[in-house]
Formats: C-alpha cells, sequence, structure tokens
C-alpha cells in the first residue's frame, strides 16, 4: 500500500499502468501531481519517465486537483553516452523542476486540473439491425456449414456402432428433408421483414411435417440472412429494435459533457438511428501529456518548399550533365 506521501516512477511501479488502479487513485485524492522527466535517462532503456506524486495528506489548496509538470525539456546533455543513457538531470534542472511543482501555477510548462477533466464515460453505441431474406445457393451453402446443421448428421453415441450409424442416418435424412422444405421458396423475391420471413418459414417446414429445434431454426434464420439498410428494423420480442452488433461502436465522453447532449451533436448527425446503451456504461481516467502539452508547428511555405525542389532539380541536372562529358 502507498504511505501516506509517496514519490512513485511508473518504471518502478508498473502497476500504476493499470486503468482500475488509476482511477481509485484519483476517485480518492490521492494523486497529486505527475512529473513527465526526459528521455534517455537509464542504461538500458530510452523510455520516458514519469513521476506519480501520491499523497492522502493534500494541502487544501491542492483539494480535487491534479497537476500536471512538463519536465522533458529539462536536463544536460552527457559528454559521453552510457548505453542509452545520454541525458541526465543536474542540481540546476532539479531546482526547476521542484519549483514548477512547488508553485503549482498554469504556465507553459505546468496545467492544473480537476480530477473529473481526466475521466470519461465509455458508452457503448448501437444502430439498429436491417436484413432481408431469400433462399438462394449461396446462401443454401452457408447453412450446410453451420454448426447446429452440420451436428445433425453427427452421433452422441460412443460404443453400438449400429446406434451410431443409424443416428447419422436419421440425421442426414433430417438434413435433405430441411434443404427440400427450403428448395420450394428458392426463386421467391426476398423480403425484408424478418417477422413475414420467420412466419413463412414456420409454415414452410409445418407443412412438410419438420420440426426444428430453437437453435437449429435461428442457424437457418441467420444462413438465409443479409444486412440491408434499405430492409425493416429487427425487433425482439418486446418489440425494441435489435441491435447489430456488427455495427456496435463505442464512445468516450468527458465526465463533465452530458451524454444525451454529446451524442446529439457528436454522433446523431452522421447515424441518425443509433442510440445509446447506457446500462453498460464503464468509468474510465485517461492523462495525454502530449494533448495537453501540444504546441503546433506550422509547416513550411509552399514557396520555401518550391525553392528547395527548385535547388535540388539544379544539382541532379549538374550531376547528369557531368556525367555526360
Amino acid at each position: 500500500m502507498v504511505g501516506p506521501d509517496s514519490l512513485l516512477s511508473l518504471t518502478a511501479l508498473p502497476c500504476l499502468l493499470d486503468p482500475q488502479v488509476q482511477r481509485w487513485i484519483i476517485e480518492n485524492d490521492w494523486l497529486e501531481a505527475i512529473v513527465a522527466l526526459p528521455d534517455q535517462l537509464f542504461y538500458n532503456t530510452g523510455i520516458s519517465t514519469y513521476l506519480f506524486i501520491v499523497t492522502n495528506r493534500k494541502d487544501p489548496s491542492r483539494k480535487g486537483k491534479v497537476q500536471l509538470v512538463d519536465a522533458r525539456t529539462y536536463f544536460k546533455k552527457m559528454r559521453k553516452s552510457l548505453g542509452n543513457k545520454r541525458n541526465e538531470i543536474c542540481e540546476e534542472q532539479r531546482n526547476v523542476i521542484t519549483r514548477l511543482y512547488g508553485d503549482c501555477q498554469d504556465n507553459e510548462f505546468v496545467r492544473v486540473f480537476d480530477n473529473t477533466d481526466f475521466g470519461y464515460r465509455r458508452v457503448t453505441v448501437d444502430r439498429p439491425l436491417k436484413l432481408n431474406f431469400a433462399v438462394t445457393d449461396d446462401r443454401l451453402e452457408r447453412l450446410k456449414e453451420s454448426g447446429p446443421f452440420a451436428d445433425l448428421a453427427t452421433s452422441r453415441k460412443k460404443k453400438d456402432e449400429s446406434e451410431i450409424s443409424a443416428e447419422i442416418e436419421t440425421g442426414k435424412r433430417q438434413q435433405q428433408a430441411i434443404l427440400a422444405a427450403l428448395g420450394s421458396l428458392t426463386g421467391k423475391p426476398g423480403m425484408k421483414n424478418r417477422e413475414e420471413f420467420t412466419s413463412l418459414l414456420k409454415k414452410t417446414f409445418k407443412d412438410a411435417g419438420i420440426v426444428t429445434p430453437s437453435p437449429l431454426f435461428k442457424a437457418i434464420l441467420n444462413s438465409l440472412s443479409e444486412r440491408d439498410e434499405t430492409a425493416d428494423i429487427c425487433k425482439d420480442s418486446k418489440g425494441n429494435p435489435e441491435p447489430d452488433k456488427e455495427l456496435r461502436d463505442y464512445e468516450n465522453i468527458p465526465l463533465k459533457v452530458d451524454v444525451a447532449a454529446y451524442i446529439a451533436r457528436e454522433v446523431l448527425p452522421h447515424v441518425p438511428d443509433a442510440w445509446v446503451d447506457q446500462s453498460d456504461e464503464k468509468i474510465g481516467y485517461e492523462i495525454n501529456f502530449n494533448r495537453y502539452f501540444y504546441k503546433y508547428t506550422p509547416p513550411r511555405s509552399l514557396e520555401e518548399i518550391e525553392a528547395d525542389i527548385r535547388k535540388i532539380e539544379a544539382e541532379i541536372s549538374q550531376l547528369l550533365n557531368g556525367e555526360g562529358k
């Protein structure tokens, strides 16, 4: 357990990278500051280091806050590198970093945030399932490869060879009966309503004297379907739209942002039929230094780029002329 006042390095305590650990520390207001140090400080790795300053005795002025200190530029180049260690932090840099931390004031190298600024809700965004249904050769081939249909021609018997053979033969006859019944629907126009096609399928099997257990019937229905944006929405037993798992997406919404307002602004303009399933909502925290300390560097002007290209072309031309002499 972390002590009352502790200084922890990610290189020394990798468990702090665990999202649940980070959430617990932040929500309990133990995280006081994170200091980003330069890279190439260690012998065997050039990885950057982050110091987590964790305490359960925060000063009242720091309650509910997290301070980020960007000290990645505070280092001195070593005269001679030692493996991957090329940089070092001397007393001068340590004093500056300590002062930045102690002042706890927003500036070029320091940002102070509320704990909740790093939090987000991860919500599930669903879209309705829309399918068309038809009996075609390729969909029948898909049915033959489905597990419940193929399992009909297998046996659960283990010892009696005659019983095993009889069970397999019975399953094969049932397969042929199902394919024959479905053959009567071949060539008919496809349907875009699952309830209507389900009723037709049940009637077809009933007229043929075929009994299909629920898993088998579901496999047949799935094999004869394809996604179709122009089809009717498939609904569950309660009349609610059924989500399409292949179109399912997720959104990380900041804790300070209203979920409904965010979805209306960022999601619905692109997919108007989407909805949010907040029953599966998860809370997480993410601290991205590059996001908070990013400095925009404008690209070079077109004139400057064109001048460089012309210079290179001239050099190439001179080399070619020299080779031709």
